[in-house]
């Protein structure tokens, strides 16, 4: 997506430890128009899948789940990180790891949200290692659903978890994927 790269370039910046932060317009403050063009997007490269529901992790997977969801008029799931009193006993689960925030979560989903017959298109803002895609596929998998694909915002290529999924089989889309970010100059895949 021409226009995400070009606010990418815009309003991102390239942090240590090839960290790239978009908290301006994606992550933190979100550029609500913007975010539903990219949903939109999204909408018009998985609506030939027929999915059922979209399935994203908090806190930020949030807005761009919603955007997707809201294009394809579909129901929005998401996996929590933490236990909370409003979630059954009941859930399906697995453990992430973190890349932005170097640290494990056990994610989980109420069985009550998933079912055999969905297809889920999983959907979150940044993809680096895929741990967090490998989670919430396992989520769907443990639901007896079907994924029918990842659409991720951002991915960072250069960190391989697309590529490592894409060969698995594994349908990933992203709106733009960062190849470098060599001396903070940001180069995508073409």
């Amino acid at each position: 997506m021409k226009a995400l790269e070009e606010r990418i370039r815009k309003d991102g910046r390239v942090l240590p430890g090839n960290i790239l932060k978009v908290s301006d317009f994606l992550n933190h403050q979100i550029d609500v128009p913007f975010m539903l063009e990219m949903g939109r997007e999204i909408a018009g490269l998985f609506a030939g899948e027929k999915p059922t529901k979209v399935l994203t992790i908090e806190a930020s997977g949030i807005a761009v789940g919603f955007a997707a969801a809201a294009a394809l008029e579909l129901p929005l799931v998401f996996a929590k990180k933490s236990k909370t009193s409003n979630v059954d006993e009941a859930v399906y689960s697995a453990e992430v790891h973190s890349y932005t925030h170097n640290k494990d979560y056990k994610i989980m989903v109420s069985r009550e949200v998933l079912d055999p017959n969905d297809r889920v298109l999983i959907v979150d803002d940044f993809l680096a290692n895929g741990c967090a895609l490998r989670g919430l596929i396992e989520i769907v998998k443990q639901a007896g659903a079907e994924p029918v694909g990842c659409a991720i915002a951002i991915e960072k290529g250069f960190q391989g978890g697309g590529d490592a999924l894409r060969r698995e089989g594994i349908r990933v889309e992203s709106l733009a994927i960062v190849e470098s970010m060599e001396g903070g100059r940001l180069e995508f895949r073409r």
